[in-house]
């Protein structure tokens, strides 16, 4: 099992619409409307702002009003594949006026996080 060491942040275009996604380590679920709260208010002009954590045995998702299963899920799913704890995503979307679809979404959404956290330092727990 692993996780971060530190907050990072990548930026991805796709299609006029900017994608920025954020890691960090995170180990108290107890606080996570505070940490969301801040996220919000830092980007308080993106569209949506999607997210998934895992910490121990709880992880949560949101599509923030994106299309079911495009954004949160596919990023959660992304945790767990890489074995990871400790984490959030955070993605704000800042929409460019043009519609991607589903399926570019869920692709790009995914592409932000993977972009993320693999510019991030990873740490075994």
């Amino acid at each position: 099992m692993t996780t971060i060491s530190e907050r990072s942040e990548e930026t991805l275009e796709v299609m006029k619409s900017k994608f920025v996604a954020i890691v960090l380590p995170f180990d108290n679920v107890d606080t996570f409307k505070d940490l969301w709260s801040t996220i919000k208010k830092k980007h308080a002009k993106a569209k949506h702002l999607v997210y998934a954590y895992r910490v121990d045995n709880k992880s949560k998702s949101c599509d923030d009003h994106e299309p079911k299963g495009t954004a949160g899920r596919p990023l959660l799913e992304l945790l767990y594949k890489r074995e990871m704890n400790n984490v959030v995503i955070f993605i704000a979307r800042y929409y460019g006026g043009v519609k991607l679809g589903a399926s570019r979404l869920l692709r790009t959404y995914l592409q932000a996080g993977i972009n993320a956290l693999n510019s991030a330092s990873i740490k075994e727990l």
